[in-house]
């Protein structure tokens, strides 16, 4: 990876050196998706079929997998990899159960009683990108929140052919229904509905940029999505005592993801990322996905910085989906990175372990919006609601400000809806 020096560059190559490769977008890739989508919405199922002969080669032998087929199917997968699966359900699980939302109340002045509460999001869909390998842990890090927040319905998309691996997964998480439809046009049965797929109030999942345009224009329309989607991306925050082979592995597994993924080192010395280099090169012998990962590690740089709290301000600037911090004291500087989708403290946190079984989720904030965007959790799957109830005393004792704050704003109505009230009658009844 080509190095820079952080102290010798001036502010607009700063901006350079922490730029994001381009994403594809332009008129014609709108342009295809809201074709697609009204497509669906006029078609329907039968459009759902056409696509999938367009984009996938073949029309689906069905269009939906209830829990009993997704049982079926999936109990032909090793026994090895259901241990491994139900391994990491037990690890997300004990983690997201632990985020389960409690009631705020508080009595803001007597009589005033206000509470926020917190209920699950009734009807969710789910996307899991296909491809070239069955992405089992993107099942498992949307199914389990939904299913433990209590979303009453829960189906699941991805393009066929559907693995085995992927159904054992779903049927596990609880996915009630799944569709081997993918792309824009699963999108836009989610959204829109269609004769076999329900309409969902809110879209999760990645996908390509199909997907995310998709998911980007239906949520225009009324359809709550998590989070728009970018290229995969890790940086590393390294010491002279980090293991180079350690920090070269971790950049890799980032860069496999895609040739857009992008890997970045932030260290102390060039000494340090010749040696990550020499790594690089090793262990990028060995990878099964190496073409793509070089083009990645192609767009991928190091940043060589004085200290580690500039280090620190060169992540935070950068803001990556993924942080690796391999220092003497990682969690020292854990009070000074602010930006990062998910941090992995230390010579034995991998980001894999984040990816699959960690108990973390793995969706993430990227292209720099962990700035002010979160990781998914089990707040994604609900929706919060304030309650209010006042007594008659209460309302006495706040009618003052309201009406004054009322009149200030010349809404006559509001004053008067509480001026009504304090002219009634107390009755015993009325009164709390």
């Amino acid at each position: 990876m080509q190095s820079y020096t952080w102290t010798q560059l001036d502010p607009q190559a700063r901006t350079a050196v922490l730029a994001r490769a381009e994403q594809v977008q332009n008129a014609s890739l709108s342009e295809s998706v809201t074709a697609i989508l009204r497509q669906v919405q006029q078609q329907g199922d039968e459009a759902l079929m056409q696509l999938s002969e367009r984009f996938d080669g073949q029309r689906p032998e069905q269009l939906v997998y209830d829990s009993d087929e997704l049982a079926r199917r999936g109990a032909s997968i090793t026994d090895s990899l259901k241990q491994a699966i139900d391994a990491a359900i037990d690890n997300l699980d004990a983690f997201h159960r632990a985020q389960q939302f409690t009631t705020v109340e508080v009595e803001t002045q007597p009589g005033v009683r206000c509470e926020l509460r917190s209920e699950a999001i009734e009807r969710v869909g789910l996307y899991v990108p296909g491809g070239s390998a069955p992405l089992v842990s993107s099942v498992l890090m949307q199914a389990l929140p939904a299913r433990i927040a209590g979303c009453s319905v829960r189906v699941m998309a991805t393009p066929p052919p559907v693995s085995d691996a992927i159904c054992y997964a779903a049927w596990r998480c609880g996915i009630q229904q799944l569709f081997p439809v993918g792309g824009a046009q699963a999108i836009a049965a989610l959204a829109y509905g269609t004769e076999t797929v329900p309409r969902v109030d809110k879209i999760f999942g990645p996908g390509n940029r199909f997907v995310t345009e998709a998911k980007t224009q239906v949520s225009v329309g009324g359809t709550a999505i998590d989070m728009p989607a970018g290229p995969s991306e890790v940086l590393v925050i390294a010491d002279d005592n980090a293991d180079p082979a350690f920090v070269a592995a971790d950049l890799l597994s980032q860069a496999e993801h895609g040739e857009d993924s992008q890997a970045m080192l932030v260290c102390l010395s060039q000494q340090f990322a010749n040696r990550v280099n020499e790594q690089l090169q090793s262990q990028l012998a060995g990878l099964s996905r190496r073409a793509i990962a070089t083009q990645a590690l192609a767009q991928s740089r190091t940043l060589i910085c004085d200290t580690l709290a500039q280090a620190c301000e060169v992540s935070n600037r950068y803001g990556p989906e993924h942080l690796i911090v391999q220092t003497d004291d990682p969690r020292a500087l854990l009070p000074s990175l602010r930006a990062a989708g998910s941090i992995f403290l230390g010579r034995w946190s991998p980001e894999s372990v984040g990816d699959y079984a960690s108990g973390t989720n793995h969706v993430l904030p990227t292209y720099g919006a962990s700035r002010s965007a979160s990781s998914l959790s089990l707040a994604d799957f609900c929706r919060r609601f304030t309650v209010q109830q006042l007594s008659r005393d209460g309302l006495l004792g706040l009618a003052d400000t309201v009406m004054t704050l009322a009149d200030a704003e010349g809404l006559d109505a509001h004053a008067n809806a509480v001026a009504l009230r304090l002219k009634a009658p107390s009755t015993a009844r009325s009164d709390s």
